[in-house]
């Protein structure tokens, strides 16, 4: 258990090998850990309200962050020091990398009369100077855009969205594909992708976790179709975050009765635990015991090793799979016939 952080969790991430963690809260710092033992190597201060979101490049060369002080950052991971700040209207409230490293798209909040946006922006990693202009900018009608992510090979961006709606859009801003019916019946609280790009899967308040291929798929009429929804997993309780271990046939889910009611409201009827679903067959197979309130955010090791949550009593719990986990056999007692 990881204490580095005064207040609750927004958002934890692993690098791309895994032995780094990057924690943000509402306490205004974002620090960084070594995964396998906990220690922390340091924090990222310059933030002066709380860190909704953060991500890592591939190579942990740069991390950047978005905050409620409106202002997203781009530091250095190994010194601390920020490169570029860009302000904004409003908050951010999701930050990601493209997978080449090249750009990072930004989802910034509705409020005070502006209006919600995706912007996208391109890195300059050479020490020069960073554009203050986005690429192109992507302004949803209707709901605002409430999470976002990159599909495989940078091709698209997927946004989810307060209403439960989910959109598709290409490279030049332009509305791609409109799911006709709404992923979610309430507001999406998370979307994290496959490790290669093809799939992800989304949580939302409506205490569903689901899974949706990015296509295309053909349908039965011979069209293609986007966004295609292919599992869905029911939980208890309004869910936080979701995540896809990779490597075995699982998905994780946490969340729990809101942050304001749990004062009155024990561990085990706030279901603050994380559930353990096998994506295939759509079944609980595993409960584990979360915090003293609810999870806010679920990060899985990108070799599957583990995973660590991070929680509205502030502290992340790390946690590493034993062997006994990587010998299970989770579709049963199957063998490949000769």
């Amino acid at each position: 258990m990881l204490s580095g952080h005064e207040r609750s969790l927004t958002q934890i991430k692993y690098n791309a090998e895994g032995d780094l963690l990057f924690s943000a809260s509402k306490d205004h710092i974002v620090n960084v850990w070594h995964s396998h033992n906990g220690e922390r190597l340091g924090t990222y201060n310059g933030h002066n309200g709380t860190v909704w979101t953060l991500d890592a490049d591939s190579t942990s060369t740069f991390l950047v962050t978005g905050s409620a002080d409106n202002m997203m950052k781009l530091w250095k991971v190994s010194t601390g020091e920020c490169i570029y700040s860009w302000e904004f209207p409003t908050a951010i409230k999701r930050v990601q990398w493209s997978e080449d490293d090249s750009k990072i798209l930004c989802v910034t909040e509705q409020r005070m009369g502006f209006q919600g946006a995706i912007r996208v922006f391109e890195i300059n990693r050479e020490g020069g100077p960073q554009s203050a202009e986005p690429l192109f900018t992507i302004t949803p009608g209707g709901k605002k855009a409430t999470v976002a992510a990159w599909t495989a090979a940078d091709q698209f961006i997927v946004t989810g969205h307060e209403d439960g709606r989910l959109n598709l859009w290409d490279m030049d801003g332009e509305l791609f594909w409109e799911k006709e019916d709404k992923a979610h019946s309430e507001l999406i609280t998370d979307l994290q992708m496959s490790n290669d790009g093809t799939y992800f899967i989304t949580s939302s308040k409506d205490k569903t976790a689901k899974i949706f291929s990015v296509g295309p798929e053909k349908n039965a009429d011979g069209d293609e179709n986007y966004l295609t929804e292919m599992k869905s997993f029911q939980g208890h309780a309004p869910l936080n975050s979701a995540s896809i271990l990779p490597g075995k046939p699982y998905v994780l889910v946490g969340g729990g009765q809101e942050a304001m009611s749990v004062t009155t409201t024990s561990a085990r009827q706030g279901h603050f635990e994380i559930r353990f679903w096998h994506r295939v067959f759509e079944e609980e197979v595993a409960t584990v015991k979360g915090g003293f309130g609810p999870c806010n955010t679920i990060a899985v090791h990108p070799q599957g090793k583990g995973y660590s949550i991070g929680g509205e009593d502030g502290y992340v719990r790390v946690h590493h799979f034993d062997d006994d986990f990587f010998e299970s056999k989770p579709y049963g007692a199957l063998e490949p016939e000769d």
